[in-house]
């Protein structure tokens, strides 16, 4: 299970969130020798210990002990925030129940609830889009501290847009582009990213417009990491609701990212930076991939989040 981040105070899902002691199948959790620092969403759209949810219709219907207990059955460590936020997440009792029922099966909470806390932002998150790992906004605050005043940002394999989002919000981006293959990711991240970006759709590279060839600062890339062989041992909120695309990095997890090495260096201007995140046991290997490419590696870890980011600049 991913290890929580020490300085949040909120509380965060792991699988499921289900803890190991968990009553369901051994299939849903990921042993820890194979375990992968994002296999599972951990950013809950959370509140405050401190918070309260105001009553609503669905409140009278469906009583908080009743979705507690529901949620408790199928694993659910925070049973009790997660039915607060459902709570206030659902307009009708019919949508309430329907939002039971599919947190109860396994989805994530981000995608029943329609949105995930990321670097403090609320950010839409849509059924079957890869949900943003609160370890990844370690990768966040690497890039702002590379980010120039006026930057050209890439955001590649972006997913809802979480990244490009936040850098955006913390450090004086000029351009913003965003850039996803899935059709689902490229339409959840043009709703988050909205008039601030241009978000394409496309494989890596082929979706930007040819004129970014040289001028990016910052690249960020989120490329999948997990062994495609290891994709089965994944909990099953990603395994089973997230798009394989985002999750399989080929047969020994590094082929997204040796694609994206390999070309980083046409599009990137000089002194500009790719980052990205990868898991410790990968991180030597990482970095000889991007050496390879012509580009300059530093490593930069984050022991409380579980996060390893590699920046490699030009």
């Amino acid at each position: 299970m991913p290890r929580q981040p020490s300085r949040s105070t909120s509380w965060s899902i792991a699988s499921c969130p289900r803890s190991r002691s968990s009553p369901r199948p051994a299939a849903r959790t990921t042993p820890k020798a194979t375990s992968w620092p994002w296999a599972s969403p951990s950013p809950s759209p959370t509140p405050s210990a401190s918070s309260s949810t105001p009553p609503t219709s669905c409140d009278r219907l469906a009583p908080v002990p009743d979705i507690v207990a529901t949620l408790r059955a199928a694993g659910c460590v925070f049973a009790e925030e997660e039915a607060e936020l459902i709570l206030a997440a659902a307009d009708t009792p019919e949508q309430l129940a329907a939002m039971v029922g599919r947190r109860a099966a396994g989805e994530p909470l981000e995608q029943v609830v329609g949105w995930a806390e990321f670097c403090g932002l609320r950010i839409a998150v849509d059924p079957g889009v890869f949900v943003p790992r609160r370890r990844t906004e370690f990768l966040v605050e690497q890039a702002r501290e590379v980010t120039p005043v006026g930057a050209v940002v890439v955001d590649l394999c972006c997913g809802t847009g979480a990244l490009g989002r936040a850098l955006s919000a913390a450090a004086p981006v000029g351009a913003l582009h965003a850039a996803d293959l899935d059709p689902a990711a490229v339409a959840c991240a043009r709703r988050n990213l909205a008039e601030a970006a241009t978000v394409h759709q496309g494989d890596l590279f082929d979706a930007l417009p040819a004129e970014l060839r040289g001028r990016v600062d910052v690249l960020l890339a989120n490329v999948p990491y997990v062994p495609t062989a290891e994709i089965a041992l994944l909990p099953t909120e990603a395994r089973d609701h997230e798009a394989r695309l985002a999750l399989d990095g080929g047969s020994d997890g590094l082929a997204v990212l040796r694609r994206v090495a390999a070309g980083a260096g046409d599009w990137l201007r000089p002194g500009g930076h790719l980052l990205f995140e990868t898991s410790e046991r990968q991180v030597a290997r990482a970095v000889a991939v991007v050496t390879t490419a012509g580009l300059t590696a530093t490593v930069a870890v984050d022991e409380d989040l579980d996060a390893t980011v590699v920046l490699a600049a030009r």
